[in-house]
């Protein structure tokens, strides 16, 4: 049982015990027992490592559906004797197997509780199948609202993908459907009609031509999370190059519909730009084993792990737009260098529960100036991730408030507010070497691991020498801004912070007199004494705070 499934016991046991905690409470009873059972580390999965994975299913594009079964191998823990599988309605779990027996199958919800008959001996490494089948939820708006897209083609041709982040890989197939154990290697095999073809993760190990249909196997050497797993299907055509990369030749495909290739082939030049500015920042590509792709999808785009979805119509900027207003965001093609940008932070580094998804999406955004600032330098990054702050919101703290129970923080703000949090830390450090050697720590310190905030947050203060511990209360866990409130009378500066958490005592840079200089607020007023009577004051714009001349 993980920390967050017992805060939820403790709630619900003692819903009076403060006014917070009665509205904790509150807010706890909106949960369901579906919520608790994806969200949390349950006795029936704690027992239990996933090794290795063998997804093996028929698509049949017509009758939107699936059928087929995953071979799900695990090491033993503890004694126990059921497994909780997860697949989502309509999907069907038919069967389960193991060493060829039937086993017994609970159905409660998403959730399926599979009860073994052999001895699960600690250490031993054990196979059960598996087997599914039905109509898999369709995807009302991918990959927001995910499932499955079932498109077509200008030319009539199936354009099929799958798309699944917070929803759950268990939509479309079935597995152990939580963040904080990813499988150490996956073989994926889709059989389409001939005519099409699949593209999933890590590489292309066989295809195998079975009457009127194909199967496309792909290997995933590497850890991956569940929903970093894809199926892509369609018209697709192929073109490819080596990368030079920090780890040596690294293969980089292409996957786009027939009718693309050609301005693919222009547009793609920003995969390249994005590795060599990526891997400078955060260090090497952490998926080697396993190359880089992008493919073509029927929605947006997303992080799937060696296997980045496209759908920004080859088009820069997000589908044409700058989401930062300066100009600088129509330089680079937003899907390619976001969704790839996620390869380090969410596929290598992933949060153990979605309530620490900031850690995703945070870093990814930043990774958007960082982009720039590698090609265009840093006045122009600082334009852009300044550009952004206009869409934060405040409407709730970037950390999820509850945990066990698949429940993020803001949608909106873990992305720009978390950019510029980050942009923050980075004028605190002053030394912009250094936070380069940070980023790039962090990739080899979590590397291909599952991780939660506060590992961040440790590892943040350590290497930065900074308590940052106020710091990350106050941009993570609440929504206030920071507010310099100060005054200038005869000759003398009186400051202080405001909106703040307990302790906050962040240094601002700021320009007063013609001279840049650190301030050091606190909570309580403090003064400083100046040469003239009437001076401006400009605080540097590079710090998420507000500031207000009283």
């Amino acid at each position: 049982m993980n920390y967050g499934f017992r805060l939820l016991i403790i709630f619900l046991i003692f819903p009076f015990v403060s006014v917070e905690a009665q509205d904790i409470s509150l807010e706890k009873h909106q949960f369901t027992r579906q919520d608790t059972l994806r969200g949390s580390i349950t006795p029936e999965r704690s027992w239990w490592d996933l090794t290795y994975y063998h997804l093996d299913i028929k698509v049949n594009p017509e009758e939107k559906s699936i059928k087929g079964k995953n071979t799900v191998q695990y090491k033993v823990l503890e004694n126990h004797t059921v497994m909780q599988i997860d697949l989502q309605p309509p999907l069907k779990l038919t069967k389960a197997t193991q060493n060829g027996k039937d086993l017994n199958i609970k159905h409660d919800g998403n959730a399926h509780f599979i009860t073994l008959i052999d001895n699960q001996n600690i250490g031993d490494i054990n196979n059960v199948t598996v087997y599914y089948e039905g109509v898999p939820r369709e995807a009302i708006r991918a990959p927001w609202d995910g499932g499955v897209s079932w498109k077509k083609d200008t030319n009539g041709n199936h354009f099929i993908a799958t798309s699944c982040q917070g929803l759950g890989a268990s939509v479309w197939w079935p597995n152990k459907d939580h963040m904080y154990d990813e499988v150490d290697s996956m073989l994926i095999s889709v059989n389409v009609p001939k005519d099409l073809m699949n593209v999933s993760n890590g590489r292309l190990r066989l295809v195998e031509r079975i009457g009127d249909t194909k199967t496309f196997h792909w290997f995933v050497k590497n850890p991956i999370n569940n929903y970093g797993v894809n199926m892509n299907i369609g018209d697709y055509v192929n073109f490819s190059e080596v990368y030079d990369g920090m780890a040596g030749n690294l293969d980089m495909d292409y996957y786009v519909l027939r009718d693309n290739l050609e301005k693919a082939q222009v547009h793609f030049k920003d995969a390249p730009k994005m590795m060599e500015a990526f891997e400078h920042w955060f260090g090497q590509y952490p998926f080697y084993a396993d190359s880089f792709k992008l493919v073509e999808v029927p929605y947006l785009g997303m992080e799937h792990q060696s296997s980045v979805t496209y759908g920004n119509q080859y088009k820069k900027g997000y589908l044409g737009n700058d989401l930062s207003g300066t100009g600088w965001g129509l330089k680079f093609d937003f899907i390619i260098i976001h969704e790839a940008g996620h390869e380090w932070f969410a596929n290598s580094i992933t949060n153990k529960d979605v309530a620490d998804m900031w850690i995703h999406e945070s870093f990814t955004s930043y990774s958007e100036n960082l982009f720039l600032d590698y090609y265009y330098g840093k006045e122009a990054s600082a334009d852009y991730v300044i550009g952004t702050r206009k869409k934060i919101v405040n409407d709730k703290p970037i950390v999820g408030k509850y945990y066990g129970v698949n429940k993020k923080g803001s949608g909106t703000d873990m992305y720009y507010k978390g950019a510029n949090m980050l942009h923050t830390l980075r004028q605190l450090i002053e030394d912009d070497e250094k936070w380069r050697h940070i980023l790039r720590k962090m990739n080899v310190e979590f590397y291909h691991q599952t991780v939660t905030t506060q590992q961040i947050e440790d590892f943040l203060s350590k290497e930065t020498g900074i308590d940052l511990t106020e710091f990350f209360n106050q941009y993570l866990r609440t929504t206030l801004i920071p507010t310099l409130e100060y005054t200038i009378e005869d000759k003398t500066l009186k400051y202080r912070w405001t909106n703040i958490v307990d302790g906050f005592d962040m240094p601002i840079q700021v320009e007063i007199e013609n001279d840049a200089q650190w301030l050091f607020p606190k909570a309580d007023w403090k003064t400083m004494p100046l040469k003239t009577n009437n001076p401006s004051l400009i605080v540097n714009r590079n710090f998420y705070v507000e500031a207000k001349k009283l």
